[in-house]
């Protein structure tokens, strides 16, 4: 048995559990959070409001609010989870019960997705981004809604305008939807649709950028990542690989 636990800085993601288990059964309980759970190997069997249920590796599976629930490995072989508890205010509470009748949805982009926002827990933007995406989904699914197409030439571009004001410390994708009156996925949509990449790897570009210009000024590393608005040095290292092709060190070199 192996887990752990942790709070992401991710406004709407209440906890993080990764779990591997082989003989514990979890007892009859509920939560006041959305689970959202991926398995990346073996199989779940649980009782979800007196119904018995199955959880798969190809599938995602979403167990409502204050629903009781129950949870045991179908093989003897144990399985690994990946949960995010999300707050019960990230889905409308009017799709707890199709959730009851439907906990688990195979959908391979869902999937996809869900799984890029566990690799992006780190960096806020971009999982909030993710996990707006993720619940315009999830609500497509349970609800039947279309997501909206927002008519708007210019929110792009104010939201590139937003983003560029914003730095080195960047803002809040929840912060960008209020200020420009419309939601978090219209504005990832806007600005994909219009400039060919995602808001947040956008704000990362530029921010790699104003690290570039401190090291070319001659700043050590460390003091460049937390001046562009970086967590750390090994964090803008990871970045400035992926967009330059090499490490600032080598770089300045």
């Amino acid at each position: 048995m192996s887990t752990a636990a942790w709070r992401p800085a991710v406004e709407g993601i209440r906890e993080v559990f990764h779990a591997s288990f082989t003989t514990h059964v979890y007892p009859t309980h509920t939560h006041d959070a959305w689970t959202l759970m991926l398995l990346d190997t073996g199989a779940v069997r649980y009782e979800l409001d007196r119904h018995e249920h199955g959880a798969l590796v190809h599938g995602v599976t979403l167990l409502p609010p204050h629903v009781p629930h129950d949870g045991r490995s179908a093989y003897p072989t144990g399985f690994h989870k990946r949960v995010l508890y999300l707050d019960d205010s990230v889905l409308p509470s009017g799709l707890i019960g199709k959730a009851v009748d439907t906990p688990m949805l195979v959908d391979p982009l869902l999937r996809q997705r869900v799984h890029q926002l566990h690799l992006a827990l780190d960096e806020p933007f971009e999982a909030s981004s993710r996990l707006a995406l993720i619940t315009e989904r999830l609500t497509h699914h349970f609800a039947g809604t279309e997501p909206a197409v927002h008519a708007d030439p210019t929110l792009a571009d104010r939201l590139r305008q937003l983003l560029d004001a914003s730095l080195p410390g960047g803002i809040s994708l929840a912060e960008a939807s209020d200020l420009l009156q419309t939601s978090q996925t219209h504005l990832v949509r806007a600005f994909s649709r219009q400039f060919g990449l995602p808001p947040h790897r956008y704000l990362t570009g530029r921010r790699v950028d104003l690290a570039r210009g401190y090291l070319v000024e001659g700043r050590p590393a460390a003091e460049a990542a937390v001046l562009a608005g970086f967590h750390d040095q090994s964090h803008l290292t990871r970045h400035f690989r992926r967009v330059l092709g090499t490490s600032p060190g080598r770089f300045v070199r």
